[in-house]
């Protein structure tokens, strides 16, 4: 029987995440395991979030809030009122406001523009409205933004071009100026989608948030999670802003009742817990010049990161590097199908994680 399928809707197209504990323990019975691969919160979840969320559980036989609305009144608290609530929309998680956005934009046989290494999602979501993903890679060694190549990349078919900073899996960031460059050059029609989920965790002056170019009316997108920082990704949820014109566009494609009860009262709380905010930000940019010291001392090749993680390049096999350390405890992600050959991406964990990681490291590279 011949059915209506659309012909970019196949299995070929599903998006393949890191494993879990579960998927590796029966590999190391008994030992003791450390999740190093996703980029998780390893002090765990907002105290406030979890209280609140268990309160709530006595609400659920009733529907949740129709919109977003209090969510987007809590961010504009978060930023200090700089965003108003009416640029903000929520989803669940950043994958689901990549994937509205890619609908909202694109269309059979046009085109998105992508940077790798970059996060796979963007491939993902934009084939699955027929169009293409254009690869323009970010500049080898240094991992900076070819802003030329993007520009003469781009034909009349071009209708997103997404960014990520500080960028998953490098580490790295995008400078303000060089998006800045960009955008001057963009032709009309064109929504610039800047992905900056680790926000928080940056500390060099020169690069911002996608609001920097928001209030000046450029048509860009800033997406954010509650997946990292704030140690919520079993919630999925996520939120966006940008420009009136583009969120009231993108409206269109919310749902009635999109978020549950939960998912709102967790992310709202957790918003307000400053001082788990603080602690968790506070450990990264502490342990991370240990991490760099003894990757060092093992002449390991790394980049220096902005976010959560920090990505490696063993003087051997990625795949056979992941056993190995797997072998002594430790769960790290190759990131060859992000665009990074060869690479590892090792999240920042708490100091007796990255104990255990560096102990591990000095055995398997020194055989």
């Amino acid at each position: 029987m011949k059915l209506p399928f659309k012909p970019y809707l196949n299995v070929s197209s599903k998006y393949k995440g890191g494993k879990g504990k579960s998927d590796v323990q029966s590999l190391v019975p008994g030992k003791k395991i450390y999740k190093l691969s996703s980029n998780e919160n390893m002090l765990g979840s907002s105290p406030m979030a979890i209280q609140a969320i268990i309160e709530a559980t006595n609400d659920l036989l009733y529907y949740p809030e129709r919109t977003d609305r209090n969510i987007r009144e809590a961010l504009e608290s978060f930023y200090q009122s700089e965003i108003p609530e009416d640029l903000f929309l929520c989803a669940n998680s950043g994958m689901e406001l990549l994937d509205m956005i890619c609908r909202a934009f694109l269309n059979e046989g046009e085109n998105g523009i992508a940077c790798a290494p970059a996060f796979r999602a963007y491939k993902l979501f934009t084939k699955r409205t027929g169009a293409q993903l254009k690869n323009v890679p970010l500049k080898d060694g240094s991992y900076a933004l070819d802003v030329e190549a993007i520009l003469d990349s781009i034909d009349e078919k071009t209708k997103l071009i997404f960014l990520n900073s500080p960028n998953n899996p490098t580490g790295t960031i995008i400078p303000d100026e060089d998006i800045r460059k960009l955008l001057d050059g963009l032709p009309e029609g064109i929504v610039l989608v800047l992905d900056e989920v680790y926000f928080h965790f940056n500390t060099h002056s020169a690069c911002s948030t996608a609001y920097t170019f928001v209030k000046e009316g450029f048509p860009v997108i800033g997406v954010n999670s509650f997946s990292k920082c704030f140690g919520l990704a079993g919630l999925r949820v996520g939120y966006l802003y940008s420009t009136p014109e583009i969120v009231h566009y993108l409206r269109g494609l919310q749902r009635p009742f999109q978020l549950s009860h939960l998912s709102m009262v967790g992310a709202i709380a957790a918003l307000g817990d400053d001082a788990f905010i603080k602690k968790t930000v506070d450990l990264v940019n502490s342990e991370k010049p240990k991490i760099y010291e003894a990757l060092e001392e093992l002449a390991v090749q790394f980049w220096e990161s902005e976010a959560n993680f920090i990505m490696i390049k063993p003087d051997m096999p990625a795949e056979e590097f992941e056993r190995a350390m797997l072998m002594e405890g430790i769960m790290v992600r190759p990131v060859e199908n992000f665009g990074a050959p060869g690479c590892i991406r090792v999240s920042i964990g708490t100091e007796e994680a990255n104990k255990a990681y560096i102990e591990a490291l000095k055995k398997v590279i020194n055989g």
